[in-house]
């Protein structure tokens, strides 16, 4: 193993901790020392996860270069040999001891995030199957909306393409894109992206909605909706407003929606195959606040709602408290309100259900918890 992407490797996770997420840590550390070439930085990426990735089989005792060495053979060996590893070790190792109380975490889902995550892509509106041709190494997921669902299998930096520059197509997680489906907006409709972040959803909304009709999105922090805003005119797409809401009862605007989403921050339990550092900087005390403020948000929103119109709830976590105890908690405020059925997106012949989980050992995407009601009184 070259000893520079080692040294590298052991910086960034000892930089690592629940204030400096590995992942902005390690780009913080490749956009600093140029040296590396493309493959190196790869490697380098490959080292850091999977220490954090298989992190519970590793011997403290050992040198942080030889426990380095180690996970990276563990990965290995569970991509070749994955019945090497007994489905009690793996649930007992993969993830911390106390989210039992959260999470069932059951052999396939252990096995799932001991896994390589996929790459999903979403190309825009009827031009998956062009895409996947223009791209090549794409596997397209499904059919109607889904045949726009592409796995991106190949090598490439994505991000240098023609067809990302031209706004053909968006990295989006499939579970992600799932969101969106459900939310199943209509052209000319107003909706309200409440917790739009840098966008990616609100970006499938609009093209749900042909580019018509007006989507409001907002944000507590005023850099993501700036950084929304590029995104959205490399996509092209313009039926939008920004601005800053906090998240109290203040709300951003008069307006009433035909739907709003509420796209709340969270523990993240979902994408813990995509970023295993975060297994292990997670606390009960961080689930517990983010159940509150996701509450408090909900609660809040709910009052922008038109008759008539959907407010739906999705969180990349798959704990009790960010999903069905909070979904009892935010009901028995709300009034005016019915559970609204859903058809799981990726399952279009599934039966309707007002509460939907997607597990990523299922489809290969986060794990996602999505929540729908519409609104039958003022």
């Amino acid at each position: 193993m070259d000893s520079r992407i080692l040294s590298l490797a052991e910086r960034v996770i000892r930089r690592s901790d629940s204030a400096h997420p590995a992942d902005a840590v390690l780009r913080l550390e490749l956009q600093a020392d140029r040296r590396f070439a493309a493959h190196q930085a790869a490697e380098v990426s490959y080292l850091v996860f999977s220490y954090f990735r298989w992190r519970g089989w590793l011997e403290e005792a050992k040198s942080l270069g030889e426990q380095i060495t180690h996970a990276a053979d563990l990965a290995a060996k569970f991509k070749t040999n994955p019945e090497h590893f007994s489905d009690s070790e793996l649930v007992a190792r993969s993830v911390p001891h106390w989210l039992q109380d959260e999470i069932q975490c059951t052999p396939e889902f252990a096995r799932a995030l001991q896994s390589q995550p996929k790459l999903w892509l979403r190309a825009r509106p009827g031009q998956g199957r062009s895409l996947a041709q223009r791209l090549g190494h794409c596997r397209i997921f499904g059919s109607g909306p889904l045949a726009d669902a592409l796995e991106y299998c190949g090598r490439e930096d994505l991000f240098r393409t023609a067809e990302f520059h031209a706004g053909d197509f968006e990295v989006q997680d499939l579970s992600s894109q799932a969101v969106g489906l459900a939310c199943a907006p209509e052209p000319g409709q107003t909706w309200w992206d409440a917790c739009a972040g840098e966008g990616g959803k609100l970006l499938h909304l609009s093209d749900l909605m042909n580019n018509k009709g007006l989507i409001w999105a907002t944000d507590r922090v005023e850099w993501r909706l700036r950084w929304l805003k590029r995104r959205a005119a490399r996509a092209k797409a313009f039926n939008y407003r920004l601005t800053v809401w906090d998240g109290g009862p203040k709300l951003p605007t008069k307006t009433k929606f035909d739907g709003v989403l509420v796209d709340a921050p969270c523990s993240g339990t979902g994408t813990w195959q995509r970023n295993p550092h975060a297994r292990w900087t997670l606390t009960k005390k961080d689930i517990t606040e983010l159940a509150r403020l996701q509450a408090e948000l909900l609660t809040h929103a709910a009052a922008a709602v038109k008759p008539g119109g959907k407010l739906l709830y999705s969180v990349c976590s798959l704990g009790r408290a960010e999903t069905v105890n909070l979904v009892e908690v935010v009901e028995s405020r709300l009034t005016g309100f019915t559970p609204l059925q859903l058809v799981d997106p990726l399952i279009p012949n599934a039966l309707p259900a007002a509460r939907l989980f997607l597990w990523p050992q299922h489809f290969g995407g986060n794990g996602m918890f999505i929540a729908a009601w519409v609104r039958t009184a003022t």
